[in-house]
């Protein structure tokens, strides 16, 4: 069964796959015209790419969305606010700090700010730079899923919380430094990465399950919003006191 499955899973990742494939060969072929290079590296690859997201995608099955549902509905019976929310700000923090394509933007935006003389163009200057902006990113998760938590538990409407963020984001764009702000948007998107959204959203959905008067539909999405949201205040911030 296990053996059906996992084929089952590796035909469905190729299929997923297979337009961007063919995107790159019709472009390749009918508009620019020239042979494709390295066609063994470009087979293996893709052979590479389909059974690395066949095994994401297994274990997110397997592991994140159960232990993350399954712990967000022990604190809810636990009763306990203070560990419930402990435990959700210690989730997005946690999960920002290891995200792969955060440490990618803050890396590279280490190096942009070295190269146009706001940090010393020294190694030691763009670690701190790029750890910096790391840590405030975090934070800003951490804080999201902290206040998405509180409205699943009290029932906040979504969009009222959403929309104030975003005028508040417009307004502090006015303000803030022009190098920074486009940092500051890109970082509300890769927060939502591949660690961040399947823990914080099998937390939602799960807390929304245990919780008596809460629909999952409804109440259990909507904080990968805020996780997008947060950290594009918080980084403007880190910009204006910098």
């Amino acid at each position: 069964m296990i053996k059906n499955r996992f084929l089952k899973q590796l035909i469905s990742s190729f299929i997923d796959l297979l337009p961007i494939l063919l995107v790159v060969l019709v472009f390749q072929i009918l508009v620019i015209r020239q042979p494709i290079p390295d066609v063994a590296d470009l087979i293996f690859g893709m052979l590479l790419v389909v059974l690395g997201l066949t095994f994401f995608i297994e274990g997110l099955e397997q592991s994140l969305f159960p232990i993350g549902e399954a712990m967000a509905f022990d604190f809810a019976r636990k009763g306990s606010l203070f560990w419930l929310l402990a435990f959700a700000f210690s989730l997005g923090f946690g999960t920002t700090v290891a995200e792969p394509a955060l440490i990618a933007v803050a890396d590279e935006a280490a190096t942009i700010a070295a190269r146009g003389g706001m940090i010393s163009n020294t190694a030691a200057a763009k670690a701190d730079y790029a750890f910096g902006l790391r840590l405030t990113v975090a934070l800003a998760v951490g804080f999201a899923i902290f206040i998405g938590v509180i409205r699943i538990i009290k029932g906040w409407p979504l969009h009222y919380l959403v929309i104030s963020g975003y005028v508040g984001i417009v307004i502090m764009t006015i303000f803030a430094p022009k190098e920074i702000i486009g940092i500051a948007y890109d970082s509300g998107g890769v927060t939502t990465s591949t660690i961040t959204v399947p823990l914080v959203t099998a937390l939602g959905v799960g807390l929304a399950s245990a919780i008596k008067g809460r629909n999952p539909m409804l109440d259990g999405f909507g904080l990968i919003a805020f996780a997008s949201l947060t950290p594009m205040i918080f980084v403007m911030a880190y910009g204006m006191i910098l």
